[in-house]
């Protein structure tokens, strides 16, 4: 086995994921960690540019980082290592947070490309044991294997008894797939399957470990966030709907893309699970009439 094998055998058995790219930024290798992390496999990205957006990273704000602010592109240029949390595309559409890693590749003293090195940074592992756990109370919706209704309720439940007991607050998003209906009758129900699961895995993957969501029926998903402020709630509120609208399917080799709406409230004094999900559902509603695509956070001048 020559050394140059040698060490791409080492880098596959990376649980990362592993790049190489020129100075074009071509991508010369793609180890097994990335095809796991990102779900293309090694035929489908090895010599194509990571430019031309196949992964699509995009930073906290939006900007669309393989077209402007490149890590890897400033690397080669400067030489510089660099580190950042970004937001990846993934196969099926969603975006999941990763933190990469840039280094420049030298010959000769010359730079002559870079290697990047990417981790999920989304606690996969805890996400894995909420499902098993969710499929033995009976409480996962098949379709997106998030929890389901049932569950939701149940940990609405829970919070709302620890509210009462020791003040710990929390917030509760009602989140609803704009125009879904006629999604579905244009591209049929197996596509707004796709889409419903692509939406489901980019809010899974970017909300806290000990957060959780479910789907509360149809298009509608509910989120609770624990120990948060109201503008905190709003922050994460947007967030959230900024990385679903930047998340897209390939249908016939075209982006097919979906916003989200969404309504979000704190707890309050004397809430039920009846009444803090009637008022989220409020808020979802003004969002929708709004114009959709945006957040509307509860407070106590709204009504």
């Amino acid at each position: 086995m020559t050394d140059h094998n040698f060490y791409k055998k080492l880098l596959d058995e990376m649980h990362d994921g592993v790049y190489f790219v020129d100075r074009e930024r071509r991508i010369s290798y793609w180890n097994h960690g990335a095809e796991r992390i990102s779900g293309y496999s090694r035929d489908e990205i090895v010599g194509r540019f990571c430019w031309n957006n196949i992964l699509s990273h995009v930073g906290g704000s939006g900007c669309q980082l393989c077209l402007d602010g490149c890590p890897l592109a400033q690397t080669i240029i400067d030489g510089q290592e660099r580190q950042a949390e970004v937001y990846l595309h993934h196969k099926d559409g969603s975006r999941i947070p990763i933190l990469v890693r840039v280094a420049p590749i030298y010959e000769q003293d010359q730079i002559v490309g870079a290697v990047e090195i990417f981790s999920d940074n989304s606690a996969q592992k805890a996400a894995m044991q909420q499902i098993k756990h969710l499929e033995a109370l009976s409480s996962l919706d098949p379709l997106t294997r998030l929890g389901n209704r049932r569950h939701i309720e149940s940990a609405l439940h829970t919070c709302i008894g620890e509210f009462r007991r020791y003040g710990w607050t929390f917030g509760l998003m009602f989140t609803d797939v704009d125009r879904f209906k006629a999604l579905n009758d244009t591209y049929g129900h197996l596509v707004g399957d796709d889409v419903l699961k692509m939406v489901a895995s980019t809010l899974a993957h970017n909300i806290r470990t000990f957060d959780d969501i479910g789907r509360w029926g149809g298009e509608e998903f509910v989120i609770l966030v624990k120990n948060i402020d109201e503008f905190t709630l709003h922050d994460t509120s947007e967030r959230l709907r900024k990385l679903v609208a930047l998340s897209s399917l390939s249908i016939e080799d075209q982006p097919l893309k979906v916003t989200i709406s969404i309504g979000a409230t704190l707890v309050q004094k004397h809430d039920d699970i009846k009444s803090i999900v009637d008022r989220a559902d409020r808020m979802l509603y003004q969002s929708k009439n709004n114009g959709r695509n945006r957040t509307t956070l509860y407070e106590h001048s709204v009504e």
